[in-house]
């Protein structure tokens, strides 16, 4: 496939390299031409150097946008999903000085996440952090952000909203955090955003229904842009009235009082 004259075209320089922030598929499409511009697909297919939080996973997206190379000549380096960005340290230092070795030798390199955009609410932002203290190039690949998809179609305020991440597993410590975040949002017209461990949509779920008053809106966005995608706001009180079952497929929760 080779790639438009207007696409960004990785190169290998004989100084340093770009990092291109490429964005994944979030859930299985009907094909990756579906959900990825041309472009995108078109600069991924070209690099041989990769960061990514789980090389299978990597190698996932690779295929699916129809790589003709072997797998085992792209070299895919995985970042310490775990590692907190609020802490430098020697350790941290090394890891993203070996990260970006490729660049730092002339080498163009992918950053990929899981799923969707790479480094936001990601550990990505790591890396994308190190590129810059180096002073090397970075470049955003247009693609599927799930956060913002689910804002878009949620219909609840898209001027001011905060993405919380994971709420606390404790039912009681949930349960406060989403009282707080419900005063947050009424206070400020602010419509906030979390995740959750698929196994534990329901859970959340049904501590939403308990803990928001019966006037705020609930937005559940499941599977975007997979073949089951399902997007719904209503009210607590809407939402009540219905049994609802959710399917142990990624999820956003948004929510505006």
């Amino acid at each position: 496939m080779s790639a438009p004259l207007n696409a960004p075209t990785p190169q290998r320089s004989a100084k340093r390299g770009t990092l291109y922030l490429i964005p994944t598929h979030l859930a299985l499409p009907i094909s990756a031409e579906a959900i990825l511009p041309h472009d995108v697909i078109s600069v991924a297919l070209q690099l041989n150097h990769y960061i990514a939080e789980n090389a299978k996973t990597a190698r996932a997206f690779l295929k699916a946008i129809g790589t003709k190379r072997p797998l085992q000549e792209i070299s895919i380096q995985e970042l310490n999903k775990h590692a907190d960005p609020r802490v430098a340290g020697p350790a941290q230092t090394v890891e993203m000085n070996a990260l970006l070795a490729p660049l730092l030798a002339g080498h163009d390199v992918g950053l990929v996440s899981e799923a969707g955009a790479p480094a936001v609410a990601d550990p990505g932002a790591l890396v994308v952090a190190a590129a810059h203290f180096l002073g090397l190039r970075v470049v955003p690949l247009v693609g599927p952000s799930a956060l913002l998809l689910g804002l878009m179609a949620s219909g609840l305020n898209g001027q001011k909203f905060a993405f919380h991440g994971y709420l606390p597993q404790d039912k009681a410590a949930r349960t406060k955090a989403i009282q707080e975040l419900e005063r947050e949002s009424k206070r400020a017209n602010m419509t906030q955003l979390f995740i959750e461990t698929p196994y534990r949509n329901q859970a959340l779920f049904d501590d939403l229904l308990t803990a928001l008053i019966p006037t705020t809106r609930l937005c559940v966005a499941a599977n975007l842009t997979g073949t089951t995608e399902q997007i719904r706001t209503l009210s607590i009180t809407e939402w009540r009235s219905r049994v609802t079952e959710l399917e142990k497929s990624p999820t956003l929760f948004l929510f505006l009082a």
